[in-house]
């Protein structure tokens, strides 16, 4: 009875576990074929990076100290990837240019001081480029008063300034003042606002930020990151309207970049947290990038022989 029972349970793990192996063999064949296709037609995987502060304390999920941000970067370097700059990803989306074999981005949300004296040095050393979203309300009333020190200061627009002129920095938008995580979430459309009463705040916030980037420093960003990665799809319309080209969200997924300029609408980012090694963190999101976020077919062969073998009278 003992052995009868076990071969009748035997056959049926037997059973599921092939169907479950012949269908990740087909979803690993679609999937390499779906990413081969698009590799033929122009597209290129893209990890991104979400740093925030950058500075000489404790780390923390949002802060790096400057030797982390060194190792990220020396391991990039050293793995043959190359930082791109939004310029370059609009670029290769309207059908100009093209990217590096093993492109990545570098992201810096917020709008502190760190990411001037202690980011830009770095970046200079490996050759590297970044973005930086700012929050416009931190610089226009938290920065001027404030004395420049790498743990807690915001960037002031003469700081902005020497960023933007230095060739590596593009600087983006984290809205004017709607980097809250309380009754609104970041920008998102609140449950007793109509559409149009949305559209109507958000324009504003975002409009007074466009303005303020011109009169100070004669630009107009392109690229927008959500406040908390709240993405909200009423949004589109207004963003689309002030000409902003790149959005950055806080979702943790892939990236893959085609010729269709639609694709830079919701860039997914990692957020590089601090007590992670550089090993670590660079494993998670170059080897998401590399399967697209599909389970190997190895995966599942190893999974169904753990439990066949698991259970056969015969091990």
């Amino acid at each position: 009875m003992y052995h009868s029972w076990n071969l009748r349970r035997l056959l049926r793990y037997l059973a599921l576990d092939t169907a479950l192996v012949l269908a990740a063999v087909l979803l690993t064949h679609l999937g390499k074929h779906h990413f081969s296709a698009a590799d033929s037609a122009g597209g290129v995987s893209l990890p991104v990076l979400m740093y925030h502060s950058v500075a000489p304390v404790p780390e923390q999920q949002y802060c790096v100290t400057p030797e982390t941000l060194e190792s990220d970067l020396r391991y990039l370097q050293a793995h043959g990837y190359e930082t791109v700059s939004p310029e370059e990803l609009v670029a290769y989306t309207n059908g100009n240019g093209t990217l590096p074999e093993k492109p990545v981005m570098l992201t810096f949300d917020d709008g502190l001081y760190n990411n001037l004296s202690l980011v830009l040095p770095l970046l200079e050393t490996y050759d590297m480029c970044a973005v930086v979203s700012v929050v416009g309300i931190f610089t226009d009333k938290y920065a001027p008063d404030a004395p420049h020190n790498d743990v807690y200061s915001y960037l002031t627009w003469e700081d902005l300034k020497q960023m933007h002129d230095s060739g590596r920095i593009t600087l983006g938008s984290h809205t004017y003042d709607m980097h809250e995580n309380g009754t609104r979430q970041g920008c998102a459309k609140t449950d007793w606002e109509t559409e149009e009463e949305y559209h109507e705040t958000l324009y504003a916030d975002l409009s007074l930020m466009q303005t303020r980037f011109q009169e100070e420093l004669q630009i107009q960003p392109a690229v927008f990151a959500y406040p908390y990665g709240f993405v909200c799809s009423e949004s589109k319309p207004v963003l689309a309207d002030l000409g902003f080209q790149i959005t950055l969200t806080c979702l943790e997924k892939p990236n893959f970049i085609t010729r269709n300029p639609a694709c830079l609408y919701g860039i997914n980012r990692y957020n590089r947290p601090g007590n992670t090694s550089t090993a670590e963190i660079m494993q998670k999101v170059l080897s998401d990038e590399k399967t697209g976020g599909l389970a190997s077919c190895a995966d599942v062969i190893t999974s169904a022989a753990g439990r066949w073998f698991a259970f056969s009278p015969l091990c």
